[in-house]
């Protein structure tokens, strides 16, 4: 049975699995990093074991080092987006087959090394045969435009990403290349929690995209127990 990384937001510390998995620490040269293990899966909250860690914060390079230094071979993570499309609205799913991050992270500080970035095709298929047993909207692919955070984008900016990618995150793109450079596979699962600035007349409130990511980690969780229990890897 193959070890599997799970990598979430502040809903992770909040389900089931993580209140009956066992809390563990490693000290790694990124730092020291704090996750649970629940059968043969390994627990990352990204923003801390209080949420108390803002995107532009997170120790990414610590997560994934730490992932691949416990043999983690798959990576399925969970992310919270802006949709950048009139037809992907909140309330629905997507998982990314391409990402665009004009400010990529890398381990290879001090020498060219380079990869070819994408997403594994074998942890997505997994996602997408679980959310079609499950009773929700979700589109197969989409491009997602990773920013820097923690600010929302500018209207102006929206306009120019609704050109070129599908929804709008903070976190995903990192992950994503720092996992590919360690030889792991890795893929999203996105719940569209809100339209991005100026996609529509409506103007954005921190309220409603809380609600909606209460709403998403629902079902988040639902496929997280799907993940481990019946050992889709």
């Amino acid at each position: 049975m193959e070890k599997i990384g799970i990598v979430g937001g502040r809903f992770l510390i909040k389900t089931k699995i993580w209140k009956k998995s066992k809390k563990n620490t490693l000290r790694i040269p990124y730092g020291i990093l704090r996750f649970s293990k629940f059968k043969n899966s390994f627990l990352i909250p990204r923003h801390g074991l209080k949420g108390e860690i803002p995107p532009q914060k997170i120790n990414y390079k610590a997560n994934i080092f730490a992932l691949k230094k416990l043999g983690v071979k798959y990576v399925f993570a969970f992310n919270s987006v802006g949709s950048l499309k009139l037809k992907i609205k909140p309330g629905h799913f997507l998982t990314p087959d391409d990402y665009i991050d004009f400010n990529p992270s890398t381990f290879f500080e001090i020498k060219a090394q380079y990869i070819t970035p994408k997403l594994s095709e074998k942890v997505r298929k997994i996602f997408i045969k679980i959310l079609s047993q499950l009773n929700v909207k979700f589109w197969k692919k989409g491009v997602y435009f990773n920013t820097k955070g923690p600010r929302l984008e500018t209207k102006a900016e929206i306009k120019l990403m609704k050109n070129f990618a599908d929804v709008v995150g903070m976190t995903m793109a990192k992950e994503a290349t720092l996992s590919q450079e360690l030889g792991l596979e890795y893929a999203s699962l996105c719940a569209v929690d809100n339209f991005a600035h100026g996609i529509t007349k409506k103007p954005l409130s921190k309220e409603d995209i809380f609600k909606n990511q209460e709403k998403s980690a629902k079902i988040f969780e639902k496929v997280i127990e799907k993940i481990i229990n019946e050992n889709f890897n």
